[in-house]
């Protein structure tokens, strides 16, 4: 039973970490819950004889509800400070999407052509405040998706750790 807990954390954080990639799949909250597998129904003992408290996936599940927040205004953060509408950060959105298709090269440039295009298209901007929107989408899409990853990454260590 300790090997089937173990292995279902550890794929927890690892369907965690990609979804930190991949739109559609809660990321974070996907790590998270390895942990809480460990901590509910795992031995979640690390190698110096440390259990998991409480207080250690308390906090871990604070960090995870600040990111998963964080990451929602992070984008419209970045598109908004380099003059970018409402416009480009959906087409950074549906730009991503459609890239998800052409490897993760292309939901980086979907992104990235999606709020250009939406730009020029429907807010009616020039080039070039199209292309500081699209920049500044992109920006805050990579620093948003790192984030998660990072969290997510230290999460697994975490849960590598406790097995």
């Amino acid at each position: 039973m300790d090997i089937a807990i173990s292995i279902l954390a550890v794929v927890a954080g690892i369907i965690g970490i990609l979804g930190s990639i991949l739109p559609g799949l809660p990321g974070t909250p996907l790590s998270w819950v390895g942990m809480l597998i460990l901590y509910l129904w795992g031995s979640g003992t690390d190698r110096m004889g440390n259990t998991m408290s409480l207080a250690t996936l308390l906090i871990w599940l604070g960090v995870v509800v600040v990111v998963s927040v964080v990451d929602y205004f992070i984008p419209m953060y970045f598109t908004r400070i380099t003059g970018g509408s409402k416009y480009a950060e959906r087409g950074a959105i549906a730009g991503l999407v459609i890239g998800i298709f052409f490897t993760p090269v292309g939901m980086i440039l979907g992104s990235f052509l999606g709020a250009f295009l939406s730009e020029l298209y429907y807010a009616r901007q020039g080039f070039v405040q199209a292309l500081k929107a699209a920049i500044g989408s992109f920006l805050g899409f990579i620093t948003g998706t790192g984030l998660k990853v990072l969290v997510s990454c230290l999460i697994m260590w975490k849960i590598i750790v406790y097995l």
